[in-house]
């Protein structure tokens, strides 16, 4: 967290999570991932090559899925699992062709003569990582593809690890990648943002990684965009007296077993509720068959906080800005309206992160780290550009010219005034 931010008195703390920060968990990274990326940008495919023997104890002399690949995949794929994939992916595109149809081209006429809008277009090559991870995430190519595809990118490109579950290459090929590339980690990031003998450059890079990818992310920026920089996951949920510890211990552990680096939280009005959810943490942990991961997470980032009122909770759980946020108060609702820091917002103890996480439609890429405070997450959005237009009458040219070239002047812009004098010289010739 930044240290310069005054935290919020926020009450007792059963237990408390230790500052992190998004660059300071990275630094012992950064200078092999500036390595892998000039090397990658030196000798392309070559190199790709060689850190995928090494990192990823792969030898492939082709990186691109082919056709017949993607059909084996496809093939391969339980019957059940490609049916609650294809769930996921309609919802994902449903709900993402809904929010771009807010997203509108605009025209109008500002002043007689002066003409302004923008336009909504799509980037034109994406290019999305897909992490392997300690298990086969499914959901994670729903997440980054289906919106690229909804947005109306002309290619999508798929990046995953050599070693990653053949169903993530089925979930890439039925969310509508145009191509899959066996790359994983910071040499994926490096071959898509500047090209290799057989990867195509991206304009954008968009998907979550481990820190590897993540410093990977961060250091191209600028010659590529990128969605954000993710760090590990994080759960917090407000609560009142009304809260259920049983659930609550489900939904922290359900998010801790992502990482060992996840953050997990409850806030809450309620002591009672407090203790019971500490000592129904440690009791689920027992028979949870991720408690090596989920139980380590708790240990080092988990945190329960009593406030002294619910103003208190709210201006605590705003200044976290947590990843995930979960309401569960006596009117759900209500809390939620109070509520303006946080990634994606789940109200009312039905709402479980679980169920946006796998296939409920809204996006699960969100933002860690307190960016919440100033970014959402990633959505259909994020693959288009609004681009600003402008055209002028001779009207608008009367009106706009004089101030324009006034403006010049008192800052000693010669050139500017002269490009905007001449256009009012013409006109003024003309219709003299």
């Amino acid at each position: 967290m930044n240290q310069d931010r005054k935290t919020p008195v926020a009450g007792t703390h059963y237990a408390k999570a230790p500052e992190r920060d998004s660059i300071g968990d990275n630094a012992s990274v950064e200078t092999l991932v500036a390595e892998i990326i000039a090397d990658v940008r030196k000798r392309g495919d070559e190199a790709v090559r060689d850190y995928s023997r090494k990192f990823d104890k792969a030898d492939l002399d082709v990186f691109e899925v082919t056709p017949q690949e993607r059909e084996e995949a496809l093939a391969g794929l339980d019957p059940q699992t490609r049916a609650d994939t294809e769930f996921a992916i309609s919802n994902v595109r449903h709900f993402a062709e809904a929010q771009l149809k807010t997203i509108q081209p605009l025209e109008i006429e500002l002043l007689p003569g002066l003409h302004l809008g923008h336009r909504v277009i799509p980037v034109e090559r994406v290019g999305c990582y897909v992490p392997g991870g300690r298990y086969p995430l499914l959901s994670a190519p729903i997440m980054t593809i289906v919106p690229a595809k909804v947005a109306g990118c002309a290619e999508v490109v798929a990046c995953l690890p050599p070693n990653a579950h053949k169903a993530m290459i089925a979930g890439c090929h039925l969310s509508g990648a145009d191509r899959i590339f066996r790359i994983g980690g910071a040499q994926a990031i490096a071959a898509m943002a500047y090209g290799t003998e057989t990867v195509p450059a991206v304009n954008k890079i968009v998907g979550p990684g481990n820190a590897f990818v993540n410093e990977a992310k961060r250091q191209v920026f600028g010659p590529v965009g990128i969605d954000q920089l993710a760090g590990p996951s994080e759960i917090f949920i407000v609560a009142d007296s009304t809260g259920d510890a049983e659930m609550i211990a489900t939904d922290l552990l359900a998010q801790a077993e992502h990482d060992v680096k996840t953050r997990v939280g409850l806030i809450t009005t309620d002591a009672g509720l407090a203790a019971a959810t500490l000592k129904e943490v440690e009791r689920q942990l027992e028979t949870l068959s991720t408690a090596p991961v989920a139980g380590q997470a708790w240990r080092d980032y988990g945190e329960i906080v009593v406030c002294d009122s619910e103003e208190a909770m709210i201006a605590y759980s705003d200044f976290i800005a947590a990843e995930h946020l979960q309401v569960h108060t006596a009117d759900a609702q209500a809390t939620a309206r109070k509520l303006s820091n946080y990634g994606s917002l789940f109200i009312g103890e039905l709402a479980s992160v679980v169920y946006s996480d796998k296939c409920c439609g809204t996006n699960h890429t969100l933002p860690t780290m307190g960016a919440g405070r100033y970014t959402g997450g990633l959505w259909v959005g994020a693959y288009v550009k609004i681009a600003t237009h402008q055209w002028l009458d001779e009207r608008g040219v009367a009106t706009v010219a004089p101030p324009a070239a006034r403006q010049s002047a008192s800052e000693s812009l010669e050139g500017h005034r002269r490009a905007a004098q001449l256009r009012l010289d013409r006109l003024q010739k003309k219709v003299g």
